[in-house]
């Protein structure tokens, strides 16, 4: 489970069989002071991989710095580069996304807003309904 905003607009292709993939990034952020006083505050990067009806929705509801909570899993794929070197890379499949709001001028201890709701399920739901 990931807490943290977009740093670019989800980029969607097809495959050859027509289904819609999203590839995005994530920053997660954490704030701590270190042993000498100081605030440190330390941003990690992850890249996101949305399918099907998923990929979709990121596409039509998700944008540079959008506040998301992403859960998925753990993914490496290999992929030969233009030099023929096997290159790996570890994605998040995601699983379910859902939109957050920041409450302004609230923090918690860590140093990032408390959420507003968690989102429900994106599964299930009639085709009229936003899953987020």
């Amino acid at each position: 489970m990931l807490i943290g905003h977009t740093g670019r607009q989800p980029e969607v292709r097809y495959t050859q069989s027509g289904a819609p993939v999203a590839n995005f990034s994530l920053a997660t952020s954490e704030r701590y002071t270190s042993k000498t006083g100081e605030r440190v505050d330390q941003t990690e990067w992850h890249k996101i991989v949305a399918w099907g009806k998923l990929a979709e929705i990121c596409q039509e509801y998700v944008q540079k710095g959008t506040y998301l909570y992403v859960e998925g899993k753990l993914q490496t794929r290999s992929y030969d580069d233009r030099d023929g070197v096997k290159r790996y890379v570890t994605e998040i499949r995601a699983m379910e996304i859902g939109l957050l709001e920041r409450k302004p001028g609230l923090e918690s201890a860590g140093g990032e807003p408390p959420i507003d709701s968690l989102p429900p399920e994106t599964g299930g739901g009639g085709d009229d309904e936003v899953p987020f």
